[in-house]
């Protein structure tokens, strides 16, 4: 297995996978339905070259990064919503 490429796909995984779990809950069936495209591309492309087991890999590392920034700081951070505005700290209006 080549491990920049395990890297490269992890990262590229990873990003996507963080996109959905940040993005609101009235715009993360779009943001999933466009991330899923672009994880199909990048799954084709992995199979045209020949790196199946490399995707898998970093299919697998990306979820679990994922899952343990959901676990340590996506729980007490929750997304926040646009109609709330957006408050500055030290700003007594």
């Amino acid at each position: 297995m080549n491990a920049g490429v395990i890297l490269l796909l992890t990262l590229a995984l990873g990003i996507m996978l963080f996109l959905i779990q940040r993005a609101e809950k009235r715009r993360r069936r779009l943001v999933a339905l466009v991330m899923a495209g672009l994880a199909f591309l990048l799954w084709y492309f992995a199979n045209f070259r020949q790196l199946g087991s490399e995707f898998s890999a970093s299919l697998l590392l990306a979820l679990l990064l994922n899952l343990l920034f959901w676990l340590l700081i996506g729980r007490y951070n929750p997304v926040g919503d646009s109609d709330s505005g957006i408050r500055v700290l030290g700003m007594d209006d």
